[in-house]
């Protein structure tokens, strides 16, 4: 049966919603303005020569244009979201309330500091949970998202090598071939020579390998626990042990806390440094509307070089040390400098710290069993009839994400993009596909804490029923798909190739002669 074709576009009540620029008109605005008076530019030769040729919309059209863009999205309000590494939990609505209170939503950086004390102390409490569930002694707040603590994490070290007088010759960063692309990103932007580590057999960092690289030229590992596979570093101790004989430090990638909080510490492991995306393990959302919030803990070789501000008690309160001059600063504190103009973003502290507050110790140490459980329970429902790179046997676990590789679809025709296209029309977002990179065809299925018993159930029937429809060639199913979505599946190749970034008004068509 083909589909019905509507004359204005709309789907019933699934509304058709072109771009802004339109429906907008560059001569109307939805607000009401004074004329600009008269005055004398100052810009010289940077003053604007032309309008800036923005929509303009009334008040309902732009609300309606908004909400009717956020019903194309999927979200983790709508539906199961099972993007590996990126932990897509349910944000629970009690910390958005609470980010929401007086004198956390409407504070401002440049405030004196006796008006903010209950932020500056709101900071502090969020330190010592972070430090306390980590085994760490420092941590610096301030860098705003994953890959920035990461930087934080591995400037850090570059200051601490640098202090040694070895920045010359200890200029070498081994990062397992499984490691987020941003490890290697990192460690080259700092100068580092980048030596990568192959992974084993079992999917974890080859140990023997690992060793064959150590040397006095090593600055650090940057290795992710557990790791990119979903496996837990079983050697990880002895890893720590070999790199710090060496003199060199580890480096942490916080990205799969989730997995862990609550029942390991990374400093009882050897850890020096681990960013920590509060997203991810502690439910403030991803992005948040403007800067995230990747805290980065630092054991204690590292403490010393961590970088400003940061907050401090005494008898007159809580205060923020902010200049390396600053008279607060010890003896063996050498900061090396600071990453952003301000202290960091206290929406998310507040969220943050609202969850942990609300769950406790024993409820965070249950945030990573049920992760894990619920990514087992996953893998054993489809070992069947889906295939695990790295699955030793029924009894084989995981840690918080399920890793299958595209050997299933061996003969289909298939593959993980079409397989990935065709759960989009079942109503779920894809797995992330491709990634881990040392696994052909990877999907990487994380479910989190936060999804019921009976929405996996439906979720793994939903998988079976797609492998079977795979395995009896129903090839329209996968190659068409998306069918049921806003929008259809994109010429990926010419979208790469020839993107087009900029929206241009078409030309006016010709009139006919009358």
């Amino acid at each position: 049966m083909s589909e019905k074709q509507t004359f204005s576009g709309n789907r019933g009540l699934q509304l058709e919603e072109p771009l802004i620029f339109e429906i907008g008109s560059y001569q109307n605005c939805g607000v009401d303005l004074d004329e600009v008076p008269e005055v004398t530019s100052r810009l010289g030769d940077c003053a604007a020569t032309g309008n800036v040729d923005l929509p303009g919309l009334s008040e309902p059209e732009a609300m309606r244009h908004f909400v009717r863009l956020s019903q194309k999205n999927h979200a983790i309000d709508a539906g199961l979201y099972p993007l590996g590494s990126c932990t897509m939990k349910h944000n629970p609505r009690l910390n958005e309330k609470m980010a929401r209170l007086p004198g956390f939503s409407d504070i401002h950086p440049l405030q004196p500091q006796a008006t903010v004390q209950g932020a500056l102390e709101l900071m502090d409490d969020l330190a010592h949970w972070l430090k306390t569930l980590t085994g760490l002694p420092a941590v610096a707040l301030s860098p705003k998202a994953g890959a920035h603590g990461e930087l934080c994490g591995m400037m850090a070290i570059r200051a601490a090598i640098e202090a040694k007088g070895e920045l010359a010759t200890r200029n070498r960063v081994l990062v397992p071939e499984s490691a987020h692309g941003t490890n290697p990103a990192t460690a080259a932007l700092l100068g580092f020579k980048v030596d990568g580590i192959p992974a084993n057999a079992e999917g974890r960092v080859d140990l023997a390998a690992f060793k064959e690289k150590l040397g006095d030229d090593v600055a650090a590992i940057m290795l992710t626990n557990p790791n990119t596979c979903g496996l837990f570093e079983r050697d990880i101790i002895e890893i720590a042990d070999a790199l710090h004989d060496v003199g060199g430090y580890f480096y942490c990638d916080g990205a799969n806390f989730n997995a862990i909080v609550g029942r390991v510490r990374p400093g009882d492991l050897g850890v020096d440094a681990m960013h920590i995306n509060l997203h991810k393990t502690f439910s403030t959302p991803h992005g948040g509307g403007g800067p995230g919030s990747g805290p980065t803990v630092l054991s204690d070789r590292l403490a010393p070089f961590a970088p400003l501000p940061f907050v401090v008690s005494g008898e007159a309160g809580f205060s923020l040390v902010e200049t390396m001059d600053d008279a607060r600063l010890g003896a063996d504190e050498n900061p090396f400098g600071r990453m952003v103009a301000f202290h960091g973003q206290m929406g998310m502290y507040v969220r943050a710290l609202s969850y942990m507050m609300s769950h406790g110790a024993d409820g965070l140490r249950q945030v990573a069993e049920d992760a894990v459980l619920n990514a087992n329970y996953i893998l054993a429902s489809l070992r069947d009839v889906m295939t695990a790179p790295f699955d030793n046997g029924p009894t084989a676990p995981c840690m918080h994400e399920a890793l299958f590789d595209d050997s299933f679809l061996k003969d289909t025709g298939l593959d993980t993009l079409d397989f990935a296209k065709a759960m989009i029309d079942e109503g779920y977002h894809p797995m992330t596909m491709y990634f881990p990179l040392v696994v052909h065809g990877a999907m990487l299925i994380e479910p989190t804490e936060t999804e019921s018993k009976a929405s996996l159930d439906l979720f793994i029937a939903t998988m079976r029923d797609l492998v079977k429809g795979a395995k009896a060639g129903d090839m329209a199913r996968f190659k068409n798909a998306p069918e049921l979505a806003p929008r259809r599946r994109l010429d990926e190749t010419q979208a790469a190739r020839n993107p087009i970034l900029r929206w241009q008004e078409p030309a006016a068509e010709a009139q006919a002669a009358e």
